[in-house]
């Protein structure tokens, strides 16, 4: 064998779209021979039925949810697979809709035979547009699926509305920041977003995409403004009506429709304000640093007419139309971290525009799976990220989904290269750091995790 044999894994809640997408990839024209695996939940199989591919090999692994089989049913097909190497160059493994799929991916970690042969490439998560709100609300499952994926293919988009989508794709970054989310309809797009990425080949991932494990942050977006001396106002929430709700509608509906304005269901959120050395999205690159060190301290609470101080972690409390006083110390380049994005509280600073912004991606703190990431120079202790990560996976493995980086080890001249799935560990030395900066990048996700519990524990294993 010239390589290992790629697999990529599709996953998503129950009419996501799986069966869709796999029949286009079986159906195009790709130049690939794909094995597909089929796992189906019930006693009846049907999803063979559904699946189109003429030539392709396709395999079932019926009654019941993959995760309870998988050291079973997916073990014995694989190893079937072997026995035909020469007959297909790629495999595909479609979930139940109700499945797990972290211990499918385990699989592929915990089988010395299957690591020999087989190399996981990707999952990729479908997501139903239109009624993944209401799944995330009752079924954890949707949730642990969104968490696992490399990939988010937010399909059925022509179902619901632009305003939707993009609350949708909050959700979902708040769920697994380092995801990248496409959108689709009927699972419509090229095939070289969900196959051959490489995804849990951290090596190459970061070489495509040197933001792959860019670490989430506690504020969603950040503006530049070049700013004079002195007091200004700062606006949050929507803007005054100018019109009268006692007027009469031609269309012909009542009074209760949603007008959905600017900062309703927020209660209050955080602003730090920093000056920078820089205009633009080079200063707010270089003080994204303190911004977070900032948010990580308690924030003073300020009511609507306050006033706003520079330099400090700061907490709004919001209304219909909640201005407040921002007093700028001296002129020159300055920063305005917000904790959610400006749409969502209707944030102004009236009579200016941004010289520069950046979005970090959304994080709010009430969803149960988060993401949490760790970026830091200095060189660790190998020994004791051993103990640090043991224990951790120990006593909080069933939480974690997944969690993966590339480590900084002390007086080791190659990068340390690491995926984590639930209790499940690999990790090795890869090439060497060369001319590149050396660092950490760490990103966890999972269920309840605690930020300061994770960044305690990585401080305990710096050199």
């Amino acid at each position: 064998m010239s390589r290992r044999v790629p697999v990529t894994v599709l996953t998503g809640f129950l009419g996501a779209g799986k069966t869709t997408l796999l029949n286009r990839i079986l159906s195009e024209q790709h130049g690939k021979r794909i094995a597909v695996i089929e796992n189906e939940f019930g006693e009846v199989p049907v999803d063979h039925e559904l699946v189109i591919g003429a030539q392709e090999e396709i395999f079932e692994t019926a009654n019941g949810c993959i995760c309870c089989t998988v050291r079973g049913d997916l073990i014995r097909v694989l190893n079937q697979l072997r026995k035909r190497r020469d007959r297909f160059d790629y495999v595909l493994i479609e979930t139940t809709g109700l499945a797990d799929p972290g211990p499918v991916a385990q699989t592929f970690f915990v089988d010395e035979d299957l690591r020999e042969e087989y190399q996981l490439d990707a999952i990729v998560a479908l997501v139903d547009a239109a009624h993944i709100a209401g799944q995330l609300a009752s079924v954890p499952t949707a949730a642990d699926q969104i968490g696992f994926a490399d990939v988010l293919l937010l399909n059925k988009t022509d179902l619901v509305s632009e305003a939707e989508l993009a609350r949708t794709e909050r959700a979902l970054r708040a769920i697994n920041g380092t995801a990248r989310i496409v959108r689709t309809r009927r699972a419509e797009l090229p095939l070289a977003q969900v196959l051959d990425l490489g995804a849990f080949d951290l090596e190459r991932a970061l070489a495509v995409d040197a933001a792959f494990l860019q670490p989430q942050q506690p504020f969603e977006w950040a503006g530049a403004y070049a700013l004079e001396a002195g007091e200004r106002s700062v606006h949050t929430g929507s803007e005054p009506h100018d019109h009268e709700h006692e007027h009469e509608h031609e269309h012909g509906h009542d009074h209760d429709h949603d007008h959905e304005h600017a900062g309703e269901g927020l209660k209050e959120v955080g602003v730090v304000v920093l000056q920078a050395d820089q205009p633009g999205a080079a200063g707010i690159d270089a003080l994204v640093p303190a911004a977070a060190a900032a948010f990580g301290q308690p924030g003073a609470a300020v009511a609507a007419g306050g006033q706003l101080a520079v330099g400090v972690h700061q907490r709004l409390s919001l209304g219909a139309h909640a201005d407040f006083r921002l007093r700028i110390p001296a002129a020159g380049h300055w920063v305005v971290f917000c904790e959610h994005a400006p749409a969502e509280f209707g944030f102004s600073l009236p009579g200016t525009s941004p010289t520069g912004e950046r979005e970090f991606g959304s994080h709010h703190h009430e969803a149960e799976i988060t993401s949490i990431g760790i970026d830091d120079a200095r060189p660790l202790d190998p020994d004791k990220v051993n103990e640090w990560l043991s224990y951790l996976l120990q006593s909080r493995g069933q939480d974690i989904l997944r969690m993966k980086g590339v480590l900084n080890f002390r007086n080791e001249p190659r990068r340390y290269v690491f995926h984590g799935v639930h209790m499940i560990f690999d990790g090795q030395l890869e090439r060497p750091w060369g001319d590149a900066a050396r660092g950490n990048r760490l990103v966890f996700i999972g269920r309840k995790l605690d930020r300061a519990e994770l960044e305690a524990g990585f401080e305990s294993c710096v050199a």
